[in-house]
């Protein structure tokens, strides 16, 4: 995670007008935890960044994209990745072609 991972954890909290304690209420942890991950002493496992992200009202895609930049680039490749091994090979051939003549 990137260093200010703390104080973008503190600035959705603040924009959403929550407390520590009603953060750390609805996570079921301490409000002490709360200010430990907001002042980067500690980070939040994946299961309360899961609740955190539902909490804030947006994904977990969102919120570890936002915390980390670099995952969004691999996430939005395994979004189309998944979507691609949908298609038949005519399906996939005339999205190639929409590809290429997009890119010109």
């Amino acid at each position: 995670m990137n260093d200010n991972y703390g104080e973008q954890i503190k600035r959705y909290r603040i924009n959403l007008g929550m407390t520590q304690n009603q953060v750390a209420t609805e996570l079921d942890v301490t409000p002490g935890y709360i200010s430990n991950v907001e002042n980067g002493r500690t980070a939040m496992s994946l299961r309360l960044l899961i609740y955190y992200a539902k909490l804030m009202g947006i994904t977990l895609d969102e919120l570890v994209g936002n915390l980390e930049p670099d995952y969004i680039a691999s996430s939005i490749d395994n979004a189309l990745m998944a979507e691609i091994k949908k298609l038949n090979n005519e399906e996939k051939e005339k999205l190639l072609k929409t590809i290429k003549l997009w890119k010109k």
